[in-house]
């Protein structure tokens, strides 16, 4: 069982720390808990919280190399590349071809290397700490660490969901506390100076679909492999979905014993059920646990119940309880992690804004492209040749988006991201945050790359990383460590190698991951072109913990901050009938409220630990 703080760890500068710096880290834990490891110099360099298995810290001279999270190199492994590093410049080469999910922290010659990975699963923030740049891999700890206040207009952003876009994705929620993006490392020298450097680029999108899924199942292998091995008991998902199920097959191919979780839908029309149990009789020693909705916790159950505060708010409160309840199961069984198909979906397949550069490219595809889009997702005509058409900049496009935030949906997905939305709820001051922060990023913010598909495509997948980084925190507090395979870098990479035409055709259904399964998954998977939903569960526990939301509208830690406007905000919790973007409007908002209330109980807590803690003199 994890401990319920989970692993968390600060890197300092290699230059002297004012003492009550490492007072404050140690009034975050026990005492005889924080784990520090020094500089060549003998100051403090890392310090946290974390077990061998959660990271691994190599010494080769005067280099020291700290690898945390799932690394396909093992500590001598390690230890043999951190002597390739002489200055921080080495740093990337010495570790190439690892695969995984993992933080790099490096100390050389002086100067400090921190990066995470480039899926925004694992994240870097930074901030001024009595004068010297600290980085940690979650940015509550540095709110601890100064002090800060909540961020509002961050908070402001969360109402819009998952369509905030790049590079206010992501950032801290805290004053002061400020997010590294993925892709790029943080560099501190013996001056004190910092700087950004990009340490990933995108592979070029040119391989054809047979080799590109080769690369991709390849890929997928080894993330597998790395999580589940011969002898192991791991938990997974088989939702009858083909992110899911071909995880299970890789995961039996790497000789694990799997004990599989479906959760059977009451919808009538629900298909999961049967094409989990189809999969189910072809998977050798398989332990399938089935869950009938009605055995299961509410959506929404645990509303009232405090977790341990994520970096940000997460839509994923409606099925805390549940999720908690399906790894109950899974650990009674002897399972020692857990496999989840997260991401696939954003991973596996462009959105559908490669259309733009198809058409450009090569006229007659993007037509008939355009056309089989057009038809499948009922896009207007109109709409959709004006998308096309259309050729403004990023930073046209995210101006045009701050005067956008309470209009309807595009009607197609074609620009350069979905339009951040926000409800109808959001409070005047909500909005003008909102405005100002789009207006302030259209300035300066530069796109993840200059084809609007590519920009597309890594946003999706940055966003699945970020959930990913979520589910994994989670699940480690619930005691059954969690693993994304589809947010590994490498996963990301060998998807994105492909041509996104052929990785998106409109007549098949995610074509790169079924060419990369077959003759693995069955193919009566690998061809189901439907998705279901628990859409009558999530109605059911809305009108069940009515009175909690009643509650909550009365009580709103969101209106206290300015950024929901009371009255809207209560009709909405009490009737979310009346909703007018559907689920994901009403998630954001729960999960925003939630989290400061998760926040402000966590905040006291740790406030009653500190004053049990004898004062450190500077």
């Amino acid at each position: 069982m994890r401990s319920a703080q989970g692993c968390w760890f600060v890197v300092l500068p290699d230059r002297d720390i004012h003492p009550r710096v490492m007072a404050r880290l140690r009034a975050t834990t026990r005492p005889d808990a924080l784990r520090v490891v020094p500089h060549p110099s003998g100051r403090p360099w890392l310090a946290g919280r974390w077990t061998g298995e959660e990271m691994t810290v190599c010494t080769a001279g005067a280099v020291r190399l700290a690898v945390a999270g799932t690394c396909s190199l093992d500590p001598a492994q390690l230890a043999v590349r951190a002597r390739r590093i002489g200055d921080p410049a080495h740093i990337e080469a010495a570790l190439s071809g690892a695969h995984g999910c993992f933080h790099v922290v490096v100390s050389v010659a002086g100067h400090t290397y921190v990066r995470g990975s480039h899926s925004g699963q694992r994240r870097v923030f930074r901030a001024e700490v009595e004068g010297g740049t600290v980085c940690a891999d979650r940015s509550l700890t540095l709110a601890r660490l100064t002090g800060a206040e909540l961020d509002t207009a961050q908070l402001a952003l969360r109402l819009a969901g998952g369509s905030v876009p790049h590079p206010l994705a992501g950032g801290a929620l805290w004053r002061g506390v400020h997010g590294v993006l993925p892709g790029q490392a943080l560099e501190s020298g013996p001056d004190g100076r910092v700087r950004t450097r990009s340490w990933w680029q995108p592979p070029v999108a040119e391989l054809p679909l047979a080799e590109a899924a080769a690369g991709l199942g390849e890929a997928l292998r080894r993330a597998v492999a790395l999580r589940a091995g011969p002898g192991d008991v791991v938990g997974a998902d088989l939702s009858g979905g083909m992110d899911s199920t071909s995880l299970c097959f890789l995961a039996a191919e790497a000789g694990a014993r799997l004990v599989a979780v479906t959760l059977d839908w009451s919808a009538p029309t629900n298909q999961d059920r049967a094409y989990a149990d189809h999969a189910a009789g072809r998977l050798p020693g398989l332990e399938h646990l089935v869950f009938p909705s009605a055995g299961l916790p509410d959506h929404f159950s645990g509303l009232d119940e405090h977790g341990e505060p994520a970096d940000e708010p997460t839509a994923a409160l409606r099925d805390r309880a549940q999720q908690r309840h399906l790894a109950e199961a899974m650990l009674a069984r002897g399972a020692g992690r857990r496999l989840s198909g997260h991401g696939g979906d954003h991973v596996v397949q462009p959105p559908p804004a490669y259309l733009h550069g198809l058409l450009r490219h090569s006229p007659a595809a993007g037509l008939r492209h355009a056309a089989g889009r057009r038809a499948r997702h009922r896009w207007p005509l109109g709409a959709t040749v004006r998308a096309l058409v259309e050729g403004r900049s990023y930073a046209s496009w995210l101006t045009q988006a701050a005067e956008q935030l309470l209009s309807p949906a595009a009607p197609t997905s074609l620009g350069w991201g979905p339009g951040p939305r926000l409800p109808a709820w959001a409070s005047a001051q909500a909005v003008e945050l909102c405005r100002e922060q789009l207006r302030a990023a259209a300035h300066q913010a530069e796109p993840l790359h200059r084809d609007r598909g590519r920009h597309a495509w890594i946003r999706t997948a940055r966003q699945a990383g970020r959930a990913a980084g979520h589910l994994t925190h989670r699940a480690a507090l619930a005691g059954l460590p969690a693993d994304a395979p589809f947010c590994d870098d490498a996963v990301i990479d060998a998807a994105l190698a492909a041509r996104p035409h052929e990785a998106a055709t409109p007549w098949s259904y995610k074509p790169l991951l079924a060419a990369a399964m077959d003759g693995l998954v069955p193919d009566h998977i690998l061809r189901r072109t439907t998705k279901d939903h628990c859409g009558p569960e999530w109605r059911e526990g809305l009108r069940r913990h009515r009175p909690t939301l009643a509650a909550w509208a009365e009580d709103s830690r969101l209106v206290a901050a300015g950024v929901a406007d009371a009255d809207h905000l209560r009709r909405a919790l009490l009737s979310p009938q009346l909703l007018a973007g559907g689920a994901p409007e009403l998630e954001a908002t729960l999960g925003a409220e939630g989290w400061l209330r998760d926040l402000e109980h966590h905040d006291a807590r740790h406030d009653a630990q500190e004053k049990d803690v004898a004062p450190t003199s500077p």
